[in-house]
């Protein structure tokens, strides 16, 4: 993301959070690649629109994997990030994604309910129906909203935050996202990105303790533009 189109891509800003739409490729906290986050070049933004002299205060309230589009909640104070991290542990803050798979689902809705596990060595998620020593319960609900010729969107609330949960349960339901090799499918996108995007947070503001809902406008892609375009012309109609 170019630091002179981030202003673009902010969803909603105010003194005490900042939520921001995400590019696949981007990464939201550092990591071994060395390459420049966007809590990073968030607080340059920050800096310099509001003169701030010394260092910007912005707490990471959560995280989305690199080839993964959408909205992610960035703290601006420290009291927000405590309460947004309550939030968080408490299942407060309702999370939306959107993914798009090639495999019709088993079911046109469901429940899923497992047990994840992470492979460090390999950066991947396993999921199994029973419980087992280190391994966490993972649970989404998920509704298949529309279909092409070729593909599905399912619309997906998680319920739980694990490491590439979504990416891991619909695999496991033979639906691996498109473009994510890592979890079955057979072929990469242009760029390394996946169909998957986190479209809508709602949560009720951690200070003004007001309801927001805040959504993430889609990447410019052909699919991604076909079922936005879909989905606004059915909202016109509702």
């Amino acid at each position: 993301m170019k630091k002179s189109s981030i202003d673009q891509d902010i969803l909603y800003e105010d003194n005490h959070l900042i939520i921001l739409n995400k590019h696949a490729s981007d990464i939201v906290q550092g990591d071994k690649t060395g390459d420049e986050p966007l809590s990073e070049v968030l607080k340059q933004y920050l800096k310099i629109k509001y003169h701030k002299p010394g260092e910007v205060f912005l707490g990471v309230v959560h995280r989305l994997d690199r080839p993964v589009s959408g909205a992610v909640i960035f703290a601006r104070t420290s009291k927000a990030l405590s309460r947004l991290n309550v939030m968080l542990r408490d299942r407060e803050i309702h999370k939306t994604y959107w993914a798009i798979v090639k495999n019709p689902p088993p079911k046109p809705s469901d429940h899923l309910y497992g047990f994840i596990l992470r492979n460090e060595e390999k950066n991947k998620s396993f999921i199994h129906e029973k419980p087992f020593a280190g391994a966490q319960d993972a649970e989404l609900i998920y509704h298949v909203i529309d279909s092409s010729q070729h593909y599905y969107l399912l619309e997906v609330d998680l319920l739980t935050g694990r490491h590439h949960q979504i990416r891991a349960q619909l695999a496991s339901i033979g639906c691996p996202i498109k473009g994510d090799l890592k979890y079955g499918y057979p072929r990469s996108n242009p760029g390394g990105f996946i169909h998957l995007h986190a479209r809508q947070l709602r949560l009720l503001h951690p200070v003004r303790k007001e309801q927001l809902t805040v959504t993430a406008p889609v990447p410019e892609d052909p699919l991604w533009t076909f079922f936005s375009a879909r989905e606004s012309a059915q909202n016109l109609l509702s």
